[in-house]
């Protein structure tokens, strides 16, 4: 039996309980992968499904090792200590995901400030804590990966004018990794952004976005996951300072066919993306 392609590998994620998370959580321990997951969600929401601990086993149910680790990505001490755990449990890190995200895309006469804070902790502070702790095992590793969960940058005024907050924190996430690529080239470690073509059915999407009507012509999060593993596979060197589209990522990896992701033939598109 040929050795699974994550095998032995170590990905390190914020948030990831549900959603395109999980997803990826779950399709890199198919591949093999040790998912360390870093989020709050310690006993069940009733207006969310799941759990960092339902997470974790429905990776270790996929053939992968979980490490779920309770703490919030905006605090100093937590990823810390998630960062600690994952290299005392697997030995280094070699992915960092980028995952966890407030969504809030709305009016700035109609976004409460709290709302506002919640949304640059998470998608910047978030990202920036997470990547920079994992930083020294990144260095080590011969397969690094940053790859955060973030759009490309569309300065269409169209995108601009819609929810300029929402816009700041998640071009903010893209910003950051397109420097880190930059950054640490020299080192061999990989940054990149990867985001949907069209809406992806979560509870976010449910509850924010539309509804049913949205989730019937929304792609479910499986599409994103082969995207990111497809992502992850890629030599770090040849593969950095990309702001990839799922649909285009598995495009290149020969897939034509996109139906076994749903959505129907009126699929909606993303934010940011244009037809």
């Amino acid at each position: 039996m040929s050795q699974k392609p994550l095998s032995g590998r170590t990905l390190l994620m914020s948030g990831g309980s549900r959603g395109i998370g999980l997803a990826i959580g779950v399709a890199a321990g198919r591949l093999g992968a040790n998912v360390v997951l870093l989020a709050k969600t310690d006993t069940p929401d009733p207006r969310l499904p799941g759990t960092v601990h339902t997470a974790a086993a429905d990776i270790e149910a996929a053939g992968g090792q979980a490490l779920a680790v309770v703490g919030d990505v905006r605090e100093e001490a937590d990823v810390q200590r998630a960062v600690d755990q994952a290299v005392k449990r697997f030995g280094g890190i070699d992915f960092c995901v980028n995952n966890a995200s407030a969504l809030a895309p709305l009016k700035t006469d109609e976004l409460p400030l709290k709302r506002f804070d919640l949304m640059q902790q998470i998608q910047v502070r978030g990202t920036f804590l997470l990547t920079r702790a994992a930083l020294p095992h990144l260095k080590r590793s011969p397969h690094a990966h940053i790859l955060s969960l973030s759009p490309p940058i569309n300065l269409a005024p169209h995108w601009l004018g819609k929810h300029p907050a929402y816009t700041v924190a998640k071009y903010g996430m893209t910003l950051l990794t397109l420097g880190w690529a930059a950054e640490f080239a020299e080192a061999g470690i990989a940054a990149n952004a990867l985001w949907p073509r069209t809406l992806i059915a979560t509870a976010a999407v449910k509850n924010l976005l539309g509804g049913d009507d949205s989730m019937q012509r929304a792609r479910t999060p499986d599409i994103m996951a082969d995207a990111a593993v497809a992502i992850l596979q890629r030599p770090p060197r040849d593969c950095t300072g990309h702001t990839f589209i799922d649909e285009d990522v598995l495009r290149a990896e020969g897939v034509t066919d996109f139906s076994r992701y749903g959505g129907g033939d009126d699929v909606i598109l993303d934010l940011y993306v244009d037809p």
